[in-house]
């Protein structure tokens, strides 16, 4: 079978080529706060920024049902942390944003305000590259 991304080991970035969606490939180890997760994803100049932390659909279109610890494409996405990871989408009953957990592929959520960590992969849609001439 063959896989769904299309990884650019030059730039850092895995191409999702269902959803057009670019990821960052290697995931920091470290965790955030949201508030935190949210600027770090928005401060990153990697392949030319405009990077953002994703909502929880874009997120769980990374979960491979087929592993376990972690749930990811470890080809296309190594050494991800078993963490729960930020998303930008909010709780419905309000007061919470939704986690991923790459250990099993599962979510959660949890107040944006709480001290709760989660690590962060960031996403951007993909975009052409201009032609310098």
């Amino acid at each position: 079978m063959a896989s769904k991304y299309t990884v650019n080991e030059a730039a850092g970035t895995v191409l999702d080529t269902e959803t057009g969606l670019t990821w960052q490939r290697e995931v920091s180890a470290d965790v955030y706060t949201w508030a935190a997760a949210k600027s770090y994803a928005a401060r990153m100049d990697l392949d030319g920024g405009g990077w953002r932390l994703p909502t929880v659909e874009e997120l769980f279109g990374l979960v491979d049902r087929t592993r376990i610890n972690p749930a990811i494409d470890t080809v296309a996405f190594p050494n991800t942390p078993i963490e729960y990871f930020w998303t930008v989408t909010p709780w419905v009953a309000g007061g919470s944003a939704w986690f991923v957990s790459f250990d099993d592929g599962f979510s959660v959520f949890a107040a944006p305000s709480s001290a709760l960590s989660g690590a962060v992969c960031a996403v951007r849609r993909w975009r052409r590259r201009r032609l310098t001439i």
